[in-house]
């Protein structure tokens, strides 16, 4: 693989040569590759069967877990998100102690892997929002909390400049990875003014499916805006805006 110079930039295929774009540039391959029956049915390939399979599971549970949180995230993630989050469900796929290779799946994993995951690489949680908080889940009654200690908005949030509001929002979801499908709830605190005004201690809760069998994601948020003429506008197009999973409960 090859980054393209020069000021005119290809797509395409040229002789044995395929041009196109990525996150990283413009680049340019050989093309090559083998024949696609062969992957499928030769028995040389059944490792890469079984990669493929997992690889596609894994992709699969990262899709679930974007849209069910899609409204917190959409304003506040990067580039690769989609291949973070899948990097990080093959890993938790492999840590299936029960299925055999090519077969083993994210609910039989360790799903608390994914605990700490940032949506926003380039506005990571813990170095956004610096206020204490705990959070809970009750499988009986469904519901999820996080209870935020009193702070105040300058001490505990790295805002970017010209900020002069932001929002804390928390969201749960119920995931069926089986079946592809999902329950989300979320609470936020409102839009508050950027300041050292000291902000109360507050619970935030957002409920799923009682006695759900399924595992169970929290996560919190952080949107910064700016004020004009009444209306607030989300900073920096949601660049700085940071959303984590904070919370995994596995059944």
């Amino acid at each position: 693989m090859a980054k393209q110079a020069g000021i005119i930039k290809l797509k395409g295929t040229i002789d044995d040569i395929a041009f196109y774009k990525t996150a990283d540039g413009h680049l340019a391959r050989a093309k090559g590759g083998v024949d696609r029956d062969k992957i499928l049915h030769s028995a040389a390939f059944a490792r890469t069967r079984e990669n493929n399979s997992e690889f596609g599971r894994a992709g699969q549970g990262g899709k679930l877990i974007r849209s069910a949180v899609r409204s917190l995230m959409q304003n506040a993630k990067d580039r690769r998100v989609v291949s973070r989050l899948t990097t990080q469900l093959l890993a938790i796929i492999k840590t299936d102690p029960v299925n055999p290779r090519g077969k083993r799946n994210i609910d039989e994993g360790n799903i608390n892997l994914l605990e700490g995951f940032d949506f926003n690489i380039n506005g990571k949680l813990d170095a956004t929002f610096f206020g204490l908080f705990t959070t809970a889940f009750d499988r009986v009654s469904g519901d999820a909390t996080i209870a935020v200690d009193a702070f105040s908005a300058t001490e505990r949030i790295a805002a970017p400049s010209g900020t002069t509001h932001y929002k804390l929002a928390m969201g749960a979801t119920e995931l069926d990875f089986v079946n592809k499908t999902f329950v989300y709830s979320e609470m936020d605190m409102g839009v508050l003014p950027y300041d050292n005004t000291q902000v109360a201690a507050s619970t935030l809760t957002a409920a799923v499916t009682p006695n759900s069998p399924y595992p169970i994601l929290s996560v919190l948020g952080i949107e910064f805006y700016q004020e004009v003429n009444g209306e607030f506008y989300s900073l920096k197009n949601g660049a700085y805006n940071a959303l984590g999973i904070v919370n995994v409960d596995d059944v």
